[in-house]
């Protein structure tokens, strides 16, 4: 697969999870790129811990308005119609109150036990864990959107080496090479991307992968080879 496609791959394979109604929080870099992919049928509010519950598409610069409405990343963005502004003390009570339904977040490391490692990477500076630990305790459903490695070494560990975000709160992982789900037992593969065997998915994988009775090829519909 091209490097310009996986992104926008993930993109798409996450946007299957929503269902209509669903109140989702898209953290900053690829996680946003989901509702270009929502199916049809399928609307969400998206909420972002900046106070803005319903969220909208960036806009163009003509419309942009970057002093005052942005989003978790800092980037010019634009709120929906019927959408609302609350302070931080009312987006933050939404999400630990339960009422964020997903949350699509980007990750460093993840671990076969669910935990995630994705704010800090030691000797760098970083402006912070923001919003992080909140949505992955108060969420309802968590999904790690990312590449499979970097630089050719495992993301998919047995136990993250770096600083946790939050521990045993990942549902759900989706990379480039297949879905996982975070069992009792381990990851599952649940599915798989066609252009890459199991033993090359096994092999990118430091964590023990479950292969799931009623394994599935992902729909490369758009993504073609």
């Amino acid at each position: 697969m091209e490097k310009s496609l996986i992104k926008p791959f993930i993109a798409k394979r996450v946007a299957q999870e929503f269902t209509d109604g669903m109140v989702v929080n898209l953290g900053i870099g690829l996680p946003v790129l989901c509702t270009n992919y929502l199916p049809e049928g399928i609307h969400v509010t998206v909420h972002s811990e900046l106070g803005i519950v319903g969220q909208g598409p960036a806009p163009d610069a003509e419309h942009a308005d970057p002093m005052h409405v942005v989003d978790a990343g800092g980037s010019p963005s634009s709120v929906v119609l019927g959408g609302a502004f609350t302070d931080s003390s009312d987006s933050f009570a939404l999400i630990r109150g339960g009422h964020v339904d997903a949350v699509v977040l980007g990750g460093l490391e993840v671990d076969e036990e669910g935990s995630l490692a994705n704010w800090i990477i030691p000797g760098k500076k970083m402006p912070g864990m923001g919003g992080a630990m909140d949505l992955l305790v108060g969420a309802k459903k968590v999904i790690v959107a990312m590449e499979h490695t970097a630089k050719g070494n495992p993301k998919i560990l047995k136990k993250c080496r770096l600083p946790y975000t939050a521990v045993h709160c990942v549902n759900m992982i989706v990379t480039e090479m297949g879905v996982m789900n975070v069992t009792d037992k381990g990851l599952e593969l649940i599915e798989y991307n066609p252009e890459f065997t199991l033993e090359q998915i096994i092999a990118a994988t430091e964590a023990d992968l479950i292969i799931g009775p009623e394994l599935k090829k992902m729909d490369m519909t758009g993504f073609e080879a």
